[in-house]
């Protein structure tokens, strides 16, 4: 099975978000769609800090990567979602 391994930057909605609940609150978004090979955090501006995450998504399923950006999107303490870049895995 081929997947794609996605670099998500997701910004925060608030300066004082903590990091490890909005971790907590993507893993559980993406659930049974795909799955996290690692994260990172990435100082922006005046104190916010981006979540960096790097998604396994399985490339044999269309528009998967478009279900997951829109999850991403509404979840709870996410002000913004930027893909920055995908590549194909064995």
């Amino acid at each position: 099975m081929t997947r794609v391994l996605v670099s998500i930057k997701i910004f925060p909605s608030d300066t004082t978000t903590d990091m490890n609940v909005l971790k907590d609150r993507v893993r559980k978004t993406l659930e049974g769609k795909a799955s996290i090979y690692k994260y990172e955090e990435e100082p922006v501006a005046f104190g916010l800090v981006a979540l960096i995450a790097h998604v396994l998504v399985p490339e044999e399923v269309q528009g998967r990567m478009d279900e997951v950006e829109d999850l991403l999107k509404q979840t709870d303490g996410v002000s913004e979602v930027q893909v920055m870049v995908s590549r194909r895995i064995a």
